[in-house]
């Protein structure tokens, strides 16, 4: 089901690569720069927010999966080195915000330092408060998941759960004794996500990626899903390259680029919260890259649900309908990694609006490592 939230605004303080961060959140975001400058870890923000509220999450759940909240916290915090996230959400006619500050013990679990849930300029949770400071073990859970009190904003609990994180990984698709995990965004539980959808949407969705796989992927058509001879569900796809009539391949005879493509747009055509996706480009051609906005936007347009996407593909980039305040430089720095929107950077605009170049031509160079060439000096001996 389609949220009638999106994001709006993120603040991040001293969380990982950043000491401040504090941006704007359009519908669609496109994040560029370096390696190890941050796009995943400003992604993985959006997911420690799913992770909060989700089931079998949590604050110190979340937190350990992160290992701890040392390794969370960004190396050049100073005075105040809590952990700090922010999101200002709307939906329905309400401006929601969610703050949340955490600290750790003597011991090195989370704890919450400060926590705060407004809606529409109202207070409805504001921490510590009289409760936790008669009993301090309560500040080891956030009010996102303490279904018990969280009534009043229970919305905004389900519509961060319902953020989705995916990066299907080819390989975990072919292992015939795979290990299966639930809600695995690396695509280990891929065809059994696609079997539990409702059978009528899963025809509908499976005949659009069909359609496109055929593009993409010529050769390719009519994919549907089957059992094997265990019960187990599979992907299959009839090749028509090799016979006249067409012999069918199942998901383990898929190319790299067919497999990311499918879960790409079974993921786009999925109703829910942000959709995280990073370097949707792998394994695909050139010229399926070039299409990828245009082809996710149409599969994610509203009511769908937001798409905040890393790339480092020129190809990418590339379509004339990116605004430049859906972009966000990534550019790393002594003192932590600066995130600004491409239309802050005057130089970046002048080149787009004035100078006709394209957005890969005049945004990429500002976010890209410095002196590239040297890398092959390093074994040029």
């Amino acid at each position: 089901m389609a949220s009638t939230l999106k994001i709006t605004r993120l603040q991040l303080h001293n969380w990982k690569n950043f000491r401040e961060v504090d941006v704007g959140v359009p519908d669609r975001l496109f994040l560029i720069g370096p390696n190890a400058a941050g796009k995943s870890n400003f992604l993985d923000a959006f997911r420690f927010l799913h992770d909060l509220a989700s089931s079998g999450g949590g604050l110190r759940e979340s937190v350990r999966r992160r290992g701890g909240l040392r390794a969370v916290r960004c190396l050049a915090a100073r005075r105040n080195a809590d952990v700090a996230i922010m999101a200002e959400l709307e939906g329905a006619g309400a401006r929601w915000r969610y703050e949340l500050g955490l600290g750790e013990d003597s011991g090195g679990l989370p704890l919450v330092h400060n926590e705060r849930v407004t809606r529409g300029g109202e207070t409805l949770v504001e921490r510590p408060d009289g409760e936790d400071g008669a009993d301090s073990v309560r500040l080891r859970q956030t009010v996102l998941e303490q279904s018990a009190v969280n009534r009043e904003f229970r919305e905004l609990a389900e519509f961060f759960a319902s953020i989705r994180y995916v990066h299907l990984v080819p390989q975990f698709l072919r292992e015939p004794e795979r290990s299966i995990r639930a809600d695995d965004p690396y695509g280990s539980d891929f065809p059994e996500r696609v079997a539990a959808a409702p059978a009528c949407e899963r025809e509908r969705r499976l005949k659009i990626i069909g359609d496109a796989l055929s593009v993409a992927a010529p050769g390719l058509d009519d994919l549907e899903l089957t059992r094997d001879k265990r019960g187990l569900p599979r992907l299959r796809a009839r090749g028509r390259r090799r016979r006249p009539c067409g012999a069918w391949q199942t998901e383990d005879m898929f190319s790299d680029g067919a497999l990311r493509l499918i879960g790409l747009l079974w993921a786009a055509l999925e109703r829910g919260g942000p959709l995280l996706l990073e370097e949707p480009e792998l394994s695909l051609h050139s010229d399926i890259v070039r299409v990828l906005p245009q082809t996710l936007y149409c599969a994610r347009r509203p009511p769908a649900g937001q798409t905040f996407l890393s790339t480092h593909a020129p190809e990418l980039l590339r379509d004339d309908g990116i605004g430049l305040d859906e972009t966000l430089l990534f550019i790393p720095g002594a003192n932590g990694a600066e995130v600004v929107p491409a239309s802050s950077r005057n130089d970046v605009r002048i080149l787009v609006v004035e100078g006709s170049l394209s957005l890969d031509e005049a945004a990429i160079p500002v976010a890209a490592p410095d002196d590239p060439m040297r890398l092959a000096s390093f074994v040029d001996e």
